[in-house]
């Protein structure tokens, strides 16, 4: 069994890794937000649909009643991609990420009223110094300046991520991660589907090869593999490790867009991953 969780971990984590890669590429590619998404959906969406037919995957809904849900956890993530995006492009890679992880916060608080469990005081713990982290972590900033604005965006886009994942913790038992995820970015693709008109996409063909690294790599499989381990993990403690998002998106940030961290950075990135050890500990023992 410890090896079980052991490995279900490494995965989530993996997952953790693949979709922190969302910071530097929504932030680098030169195209309207909302295309973005919709190439993201588009290409992430055939990109699982092959992969479900290759490993043979039963891909048929249930029942009529998960069709409501799974429409309304799409809309909830093309909503908080499309908030997260803009608050990428209003601030940068550290604030837009930092903002997005209150997610954690809202989803301990949230999740009793969804699954019927009892609020647990550990982990709104957790999400406070996640939270303190991520007010370290935050440089200065004028109160004026878009950079509030993406802040504002980047908690609302958190409150739907939140959203989204608990209402998706009441499927993950009867359908693969990788099917939910298909259904939602196909759901997403058809209702974005005007942008192509009525944006300018011209610039596709020198950012083509960076979309195709979004849909396949921080989408397609990142948060399949994601989905697929809330089936072995409450919500609340998939969103806390998951808290590790912020800290692989600033090295990564630095490395390749060259946004330089503080020690406030090293000093909050390390309160986050702290809460990580504590949750991934915790969630072993049970």
């Amino acid at each position: 069994m410890k090896n079980q969780h052991t490995n279900h971990l490494i995965e989530l984590l993996i997952g953790t890794l693949f979709i922190s890669t969302s910071g530097v590429l929504g932030k680098f590619i030169d195209l309207p937000t909302p295309v973005i998404i919709w190439f993201r959906s588009a290409l992430g969406a055939l990109f699982l649909y092959i992969f479900c037919r290759y490993r043979k995957f039963n891909i048929k809904i249930n029942s009529p009643k998960d069709i409501s849900t799974i429409l309304l956890s799409s809309v909830l993530l093309g909503v908080h991609w499309i908030t997260y995006f803009y608050a990428l492009k209003l601030s940068n890679v550290a604030l837009g990420m930092l903002s997005l992880f209150t997610f954690p916060v809202i989803t301990a608080l949230l999740e009793p009223l969804f699954i019927k469990t009892k609020l647990n005081v550990i982990h709104i713990v957790l999400g406070i110094i996640v939270l303190i982290g991520i007010y370290i972590l935050a440089p200065d900033f004028n109160f004026e300046s878009s950079q509030v604005k993406g802040i504002l965006l980047g908690i609302f886009s958190a409150f739907c991520y939140a959203l989204r994942n608990l209402f998706l913790k009441q499927h993950v038992g009867q359908y693969s991660g990788t099917t939910l995820m298909m259904y939602q970015i196909s759901v997403l693709a058809v209702l974005l589907l005007p942008v192509m008109f009525t944006m300018d996409v011209s610039n596709i063909t020198t950012q083509f090869p960076y979309v195709i690294l979004l849909a396949l790599i921080t989408t397609a499989i990142g948060h399949s593999m994601f989905i697929h381990s809330l089936k072995y993990f409450s919500v609340s403690t998939a969103s806390i490790i998951n808290s590790l998002q912020p800290v692989l998106g600033i090295v990564m940030a630095f490395f390749f867009l060259n946004e330089i961290p503080t020690w406030n950075t090293f000093f909050g990135g390390s309160l986050i991953l702290v809460t990580v050890i504590i949750e991934s500990i915790r969630s072993r023992k049970r």
